[in-house]
């Protein structure tokens, strides 16, 4: 076999993370809600069966809720990422290389194994990853990324949650009825166009002459539609490629009108990005903020600013980009506005073994805040985000978004642990 892929996709990741730890939602309706307990991001089958739909608002939903005793969750990131990261160190047990797609998904390379090991082996990994780390998942297998996202789709339906695509006929059966909305990449705009040229399913596209594609749409379509041909145009990313630009924003849990609490707020965001820049080893030489009050406020006027603040050389150093943002703030800050949300973006980014120390740096200082940034970092890495911070982020953070219902720290506060009873 040339290629043969795996997709690993967690089911319902963030409310199988909330299960992990709470054994008694199990067969219950339950949902987590995006930042500022806003919508619904994720949701159990059980509360899709009740017609809660990805990306309904809460107060929309408030009467399925309390009618069901639907049990709601803030969204608890740090707690994700670190029970993503269990899932992916379990998977390395599997296969050498490996391709983190995004916090709940993993692409696989099998190539070396036996075409009718494979299925057997997909279920192996599904029981290994719920038996280390408690979060079912679903495995799709093919010959190229993209068939692999289809295998993946179908595995979800079956009760085994594992589905193979290999062979020409199998392939050509699921593509027959797999609605090109559904493929990935191609979405709801692109479905729409091809569907006025009579290509409606994924087996239409997969048939259509790829020349032709290119020359009507681009390149990437064209090979979006060899890769479901069975032609791997897409190779395993197993090296995370830096970001070109990176940001940092929260909505507010309340308005904020103080100049110094959103001082606090910038400086909390442009701590978060220093470090962020640190583990990709970039670097900033241009740095923008933005703030603005809510546009649903009909009675409020509606005020949004921003400035970019360039650096005097490229760094990753907080204290930097801290100053950098202050200065910033007292450019665009607005008496009385009833400010809503805030961020701080990080553009021109450059690797930091590609940044050439100007002549009146003390490069002595230099290697001096390296090594206490790396310690700053060791620390807030073994202790949890926030166990270090500036003294200008402030310390009880009252701007932050609401997040009443948030669930404890399973795996990152000993406090926090789950009790024996």
């Amino acid at each position: 076999m040339n290629s043969v892929f795996a997709l690993v996709d967690c089911n319902a990741f963030f409310v199988s993370c909330e299960k992990v730890f709470q054994p008694a939602l199990e067969g219950k309706p339950v949902i987590v809600l995006s930042s500022n307990d806003g919508c619904a991001i994720a949701r159990s089958n059980e509360a899709k069966a009740l017609g809660i739909k990805m990306g309904d608002p809460l107060f929309k939903i408030q009467e399925i809720v309390k009618k069901n005793h639907v049990k709601v969750f803030s969204s608890n990131f740090s707690f994700y990422g670190d029970m993503s990261s269990r899932v992916m160190e379990t998977l390395k047990q599997f296969s050498p290389s490996l391709e983190i797609y995004s916090i709940d998904e993993a692409f696989l390379n099998l190539r070396s194994l036996p075409e009718n090991e494979l299925f057997s082996h997909g279920c192996r990994i599904k029981e290994i990853v719920k038996l280390w780390t408690g979060i079912p998942v679903s495995i799709g297998i093919g010959p190229t990324k993209t068939l692999a996202k289809v295998a993946n789709h179908l595995a979800k339906k079956q009760s085994l949650g594992c589905c193979v695509l290999l062979k020409q006929n199998d392939i050509e059966a699921a593509l027959r009825n797999f609605s090109l909305q559904d493929v990935w990449g191609i979405g709801s705009q692109w479905s729409k166009k091809l569907s006025y040229l009579g290509l409606t399913t994924a087996l239409d596209l997969a048939q259509a002459d790829s020349s032709w594609i290119r020359k009507t749409f681009n390149v990437i379509l064209a090979r979006t539609a060899l890769e479901l041909k069975g032609i791997s145009c897409l190779s395993l990313e197993e090296t995370l490629q830096p970001k070109k630009s990176l940001i940092s924003s929260r909505s507010f849990g309340k308005p904020v009108t103080s100049v110094e609490v959103l001082r606090q707020a910038l400086s909390y965001h442009a701590s978060s990005l220093a470090q962020k820049l640190r583990q990709q080893k970039s670097t900033t030489s241009l740095v923008s903020i933005f703030i603005r009050t809510s546009p649903f406020h009909r009675h409020e006027p509606y005020y949004m600013n921003s400035c970019a603040i360039p650096l005097l050389f490229p760094s990753h150093d907080t204290t930097l980009l801290i100053k950098a943002v202050t200065s910033g703030l007292e450019k665009i800050f607005k008496e009385g506005a009833l400010y809503k949300k805030a961020g701080v973006m990080a553009l021109q980014l450059l690797p930091e073994d590609q940044v050439i120390p100007s002549l009146f740096q003390d490069k002595e200082g230099l290697i001096r805040r390296k090594l206490l940034f790396q310690t700053f970092d060791k620390l807030n890495d073994r202790f949890g985000r926030g166990s270090l911070v500036f003294a200008s982020e402030g310390f009880r953070k009252t701007w932050r978004s609401k997040a009443s219902l948030k669930s404890a720290s399973f795996t990152q506060d000993w406090e926090q642990l789950p009790r024996v009873r």
